[in-house]
């Protein structure tokens, strides 16, 4: 095939690409009152809808006026977190705190769930006995802790909930159908560690529980990074499913698991906007790309072929410099050097494709920004349904509204949240969007389980 017809090939390989993503403010307005139409049938009936809209029996979010040592656990993967926190009240808020990570040995990962939730409460014990060296805690007064457990499980209780599955490299049998907070209650006590599970979580209602505890503003935290996720506070009247008395505040965080949400507009909302999948859509047009037009001339493919080689983190091993922790596509997609050499370093290390012309690389980088501007704007519509289900999304009261956001691809990735950000205020119109702000929350599965501990204590 000749250069320029190489060149026209590749050039219809994008344009179809620009053309299938494109994501006009009018679909964009359809995906947010459809995600907001969802969860308002899911608030009617359990399975009522394509989004969960779980009951996280979470009633009561910190205010900023806690005090005393609270601890959260949180376990999510092949390392769990145990942290302390020192709440000084309304006017110190976080005196200090403190964290360690442990990894846990590979065969505690398909073992019991005595011995798995024994080695985390002895590491939890340690951990305590070292950070409160010289500490007085309150006589009669138990340490309180909230556990982010990210694992699908089925709550019945802010404290309870039974596993439903493990997921990842977790493959531990008979915790399935059990409460893992009473297997981790169980295990403190063996362990002689005074300590009550205060609240059991996920990294979604951790992210809303941290920003709340500095702003009393904030409705919602989402997550944005391998995975997606969104929590938000609920009037609990509004909430048809809801069986028994109302809670006193009056509230109840719904944890949505909003990933599986799709509409006549859109296929399945986490893969098109989570890091997980970013990486691997790029890599399926590369190769459709180098089969079509041959415009990476004569290669070898199989690296091109590999699902999920182009990821969207770097492998964590690797950590020398902060060019080797930053994503793949996203390493690709900022580079501002005037001849994109870091977008022909990363093709030459990841996918082995040497001695690609400027404009082959410029083509690159337009296919990364097209991928994650879709993603960004179809991830402001999924926060636009959220205030549109709240009555918040214009109209002649506007309350302040604030989105906390956490997860690697909203944080690391410039132009994702940049798109994000500005797609929202587009969605909202210049006036409503005086009054909604977006902001980074660090941290919702650590220091968020704390602070929720410690609302549920007072």
């Amino acid at each position: 095939m000749a250069a320029v017809e190489v060149e026209v090939e590749a050039e219809k390989v994008v344009a179809e690409l620009r053309e299938r993503c494109a994501t006009p403010a009018s679909l964009l307005r359809d995906v947010a009152a459809a995600m907001a139409g969802e969860m308002g049938a899911g608030l009617e009936k359990e399975g009522g809808s394509r989004v969960k809209m779980l009951l996280s029996y979470v009633d009561k979010l910190p205010t900023g006026r806690e005090d005393g040592l609270f601890y959260g656990l949180d376990l999510g993967g092949t390392n769990f977190r145990v942290l302390k926190v020192h709440l000084g009240g309304s006017k110190k808020h976080v005196v200090n705190s403190e964290s360690r990570e442990v990894s846990i040995p590979p065969h505690l990962m398909s073992g019991t769930s005595s011995e798995l939730f024994g080695f985390i409460a002895g590491e939890l014990g340690k951990f305590v006995a070292e950070e409160e060296e010289g500490t007085d805690m309150p006589n009669g007064k138990k340490k309180e802790l909230g556990f982010t457990f990210s694992f699908p499980v089925r709550q019945r209780s802010v404290a309870s909930g039974t596993l439903v599955k493990w997921t990842k490299a977790f493959s531990i049998d008979d915790a399935v159908g059990e409460d893992v907070v009473a297997e981790l209650q169980t295990a403190m006590v063996k362990q002689g560690l005074d300590m009550h599970v205060a609240a059991l979580i996920n990294d979604a209602v951790g992210t809303l529980a941290g920003a709340r505890y500095y702003d009393e503003d904030v409705v919602a935290g989402v997550i944005f990074g391998t995975g997606t996720n969104a929590a938000y506070v609920e009037k609990a009247n509004a909430i048809p499913k809801w069986e028994g008395e109302l809670p006193n505040s009056g509230d109840m965080v719904i944890n949505m698991e909003w990933g599986n949400f799709y509409s006549s507009h859109l296929p399945i909302y986490e893969k098109l906007t989570s890091g997980m999948y970013l990486g691997e859509i790029v890599r399926r047009v590369l190769l459709k790309l180098s089969l079509q037009s041959g415009i990476f001339g004569s290669i070898d493919n199989s690296k091109l072929k590999t699902r999920f080689h182009l990821r969207f983190k770097a492998d964590p091993k690797i950590s020398v410099n902060v060019a080797n922790r930053t994503p793949h596509i996203s390493a690709m997609h900022h580079d501002e050097t005037p001849d994109l050499k870091i977008v022909a370093e990363k093709l030459h290390q990841i996918l082995e494709i040497t001695h690609t012309s400027l404009e082959i690389r410029k083509m690159v980088v337009e296919i990364c920004d097209i991928v994650a501007r879709r993603a960004a704007r179809l991830a402001a519509a999924g926060v636009a349904g959220i205030l549109m289900k709240l009555g918040r999304n214009g109209g002649i009261n506007n309350q302040r509204s604030v989105i906390a956001i956490d997860g690697g691809l909203f944080e690391h990735y410039t132009k994702f949240r940049e798109c994000l950000e500005s797609t929202l205020g587009e969605l909202l119109g210049e006036e409503a969007s005086k009054s909604v702000a977006v902001k980074h929350a660090n941290d919702g599965s650590g220091i968020g389980a704390a602070l929720i501990a410690a609302s549920q204590s007072r």
